[in-house]
């Protein structure tokens, strides 16, 4: 998968429409193998960003979880600790 795709379930704010878009575009430019289209396949590109857009959307408004939310602020300073630790060890 693709490190740039992170989780968007279950955080506080919930994630927008942005975030889902971005993440949908990361997926498509991996899977489609290229990160811009040529000429001839952008607008499947486009169709398939949105409907995975889309997908995930009614996906995240259908997951239920017990667990609290998680803080955005919070997560991504102990992903900035994971990654730090990880290039200090090369």
């Amino acid at each position: 998968m693709c490190r740039n795709i992170r989780p968007l379930h279950n955080f506080e704010p919930p994630a927008t429409r942005s975030e889902v878009q971005a993440a949908a575009l990361q997926y498509v430019r991996k899977v489609g193998g290229a990160s811009k289209p040529s000429r001839a396949n952008e607008q499947a590109y486009a169709t398939a960003v949105a409907e995975i857009t889309r997908v995930t959307e009614e996906l995240l408004e259908s997951l239920v979880t017990s667990a609290p939310p998680k803080d955005r602020e919070t997560e991504a300073a102990k992903a900035r600790a994971r990654a730090a630790q990880r290039y200090a060890a090369t």
